[in-house]
């Protein structure tokens, strides 16, 4: 089954999945490198940010942004160390639309060392789909797992200059 397909039939109707289903899809579809199927766990109209990214980054507010979003050339796919979701706590809200997730990707390194990524996504899901979500993940952590500690760098130079 592919992420895509976010709704189950039970006792005769479909029934969206829980926040935390969405989720789960979301952070371990990132770290299989399913990408094409990502967007599909979106609403068309969304608001997602990254209030930690570096250099900034703009919100991402529809399904075709986050497939851009989500699209990674094929010779950058390659290079890319093999992750993994770790330490997973979904918090649920008073907003049943609502949840907070602390979790890390757990990144393998080309010496097999391992890297973590500590991660937590603030989320509205609503009839499966996420409509609103704030990503918040380690900078530093994400550019030196990735071994472009330089790229993160540069572009810091490039914000004060």
């Amino acid at each position: 089954m592919t992420v895509g397909c976010l709704c189950l039939l039970l006792g005769g109707g479909l029934v969206s999945p829980s926040p935390r289903e969405v989720f789960l899809r979301l952070v371990h579809g990132v770290a299989d490198g399913n990408s094409s199927e990502l967007p599909d766990l979106y609403g068309e109209v969304t608001d997602v940010r990254h209030p930690m990214a570096t250099p900034e980054s703009e919100p991402l507010t529809s399904r075709r942004a986050l497939r851009e979003h989500f699209t990674v050339p094929p010779e950058a796919r390659e290079s890319l160390p093999k992750r993994s979701v770790v330490d997973v706590v979904v918090h649920e809200t008073a907003d049943p639309e609502v949840i907070v997730a602390e979790f890390a990707y757990e990144f393998t390194l080309p010496d097999d060392s391992v890297a973590k990524v500590p991660c937590v996504f603030v989320m509205r899901v609503r009839d499966g789909q996420i409509i609103e979500s704030r990503d918040y993940i380690d900078p530093i952590r994400t550019y030196t797992a990735r071994g472009d500690l330089d790229r993160l760098i540069a572009s810091l130079r490039k914000g004060v200059s």
